[in-house]
């Protein structure tokens, strides 16, 4: 479980487009698709990372808490499959339903996207406004697998809390922690 920090962009970056398969219903879906007219949070994620499974349950507590309030979330799957099989679309859909997830998780297979928005691990959290300006990047809260701190996704509620309030969100972002997305190999 090798530990990978986000890479912190800046600030005011444009959410890049894209179409994914959403392995839960099984439609392609498109940033125009996903967004909210008041905040969207995009999530890299996967099946596998021990980080992800640590944070799972907060996930869908914070998407069902914020999704009455006008927030939209998508979670992304970018990991190789064929080396990490348990991060294929299928198993995806399994997890999805299993744990619940209230919000589309889509496959980026060709792993663009994953460059696009500049992930670098799972989880990896954006937030974006109305204008798909990222106004925040970084962690879900402080809570790491082994740490003893309870999940409370407060870095991302109180940035949801600021947009909704219509007040200016602390720059003073800390980089999420996670496993390193799992990159094709290139031949």
């Amino acid at each position: 479980m090798a530990a990978t920090p986000s890479k912190m962009n800046p600030l005011g970056f444009r959410a890049p487009d894209f179409k994914l398969l959403d392995t839960i219903s099984g439609i392609q879906k498109t940033l125009k698709d996903v967004k909210s007219e008041i905040a969207t949070v995009i999530m890299f994620i996967c099946n596998h990372c021990p980080y992800v499974k640590h944070v799972n349950n907060e996930l869908v507590r914070l998407a069902n808490d914020y999704f009455p309030r006008g927030i939209s979330f998508v979670a992304i799957s970018s990991n190789d499959v064929i080396n990490y099989p348990e991060d294929s679309p299928e198993k995806m859909k399994f997890w999805a339903e299993k744990l619940g997830y209230p919000f589309p998780y889509l496959y980026d297979e060709t792993q663009d996207i994953a460059r696009a928005y500049n992930a670098a691990c799972t989880p990896d959290f954006y937030i974006f406004d109305q204008s798909l300006n990222c106004v925040y990047r970084g962690q879900l809260d402080d809570s790491r697998p082994g740490n003893g701190l309870a999940v409370t996704g407060k870095d991302i509620r109180a940035a949801l809390d600021a947009i909704i309030a219509g007040k200016e969100i602390s720059k003073n972002q800390k980089p999420g922690i996670g496993c390193g997305i799992k990159w094709k190999s290139s031949k």
